[in-house]
């Protein structure tokens, strides 16, 4: 079955010709005195502590999932500004407050032979 294209990329600042592809998911309400299954797709997404960001990827299935708890949750994009980092600097690496992926190296220092020449 074909389903349409949201007409909400404009009102959420999504590009539909160029989605995302990670999610920064952040449980902002209580489980409490909700039904087992949204308590179970919390725990299945690893979101048991509230105002914790968790990544997920942006596929079919984990937003078929968000879907369910889409009231318990806020869903942001992870922005890479420059670039996604390599594997050695993912140490490096910190998420800021407006949901941009952040490389923050420390400088290393330079051989003794190549100050010399």
């Amino acid at each position: 079955m074909f389903a349409e294209r949201s007409k909400e990329h404009e009102k959420y600042g999504g590009d539909p010709d160029q989605p995302h592809k990670l999610h920064i998911v952040t449980r902002v309400r209580s489980v409490i005195r909700r039904p087992y299954w949204e308590k179970d797709m919390v725990k299945h997404l690893g979101l048991q502590k509230a105002h914790t960001p968790v990544i997920h990827k942006n596929t079919p299935a984990v937003n078929n999932q968000l879907k369910f708890i889409k009231h318990l949750v806020r869903i942001q994009p992870l922005k890479t500004p420059y670039g996604l980092p390599a594997e050695q600097d993912m140490a490096d690496t910190y998420i800021n407050s407006h949901g941009e992926l952040i490389v923050h190296r420390l400088l290393q220092p330079l051989d003794a032979k190549a100050i010399k020449s």
